[in-house]
């Protein structure tokens, strides 16, 4: 019974922190200037994303429950708006006059928080209904 309350901590723990991970972009979003690529063009912000796989070993299960293996930034590319007047407008190169805008799509990340929570949730009832189930027992036993 403990493995499945541990299980469901895992879970919990990993996706509050794919949560946070989903506020971060969100919040990161806007920024056009993040960073300054080898050119001196200013690069925005780039999305993060959360990797799990499979075991906890925090909570001490090996090939059960889950946990973040890494958090790695989107490959996908900026998307750009032509400004050539923009200070952050990439001076030179096939991207000249063009202004690169972050990589967040704030569609997918609504998204991705839903199932995010609705998974924190679901393991939350999990974790209650668990530890129901052991308070019937010991009532029974007492």
């Amino acid at each position: 019974m403990f493995d499945v309350m541990n299980i469901s901590a895992s879970a919990m723990r990993a996706q509050s922190i794919r949560i946070q991970v989903i506020a971060e972009n969100v919040a990161g979003s806007p920024v056009l200037a993040a960073r300054v690529d080898g050119q001196g063009n200013a690069v925005p912000y780039r999305r993060q994303q959360v990797f799990f796989v499979p075991g906890a070993p925090e909570f001490g299960l090996k090939s059960q429950g889950v946990r973040v293996a890494r958090i790695a930034e989107d490959p996908a590319p900026f998307p750009l708006e032509y400004n050539p007047d923009h200070p952050l407008a990439v001076r030179e190169g096939p991207e000249a006059g063009y202004v690169r805008r972050s990589n967040v799509n704030p569609l997918l990340e609504q998204v991705d928080f839903l199932v995010a929570s609705r998974a924190y949730e679901a393991n939350l009832t999990a974790f209650e209904v668990t530890k129901t189930m052991m308070r019937g027992a010991l009532r029974i036993l007492a």
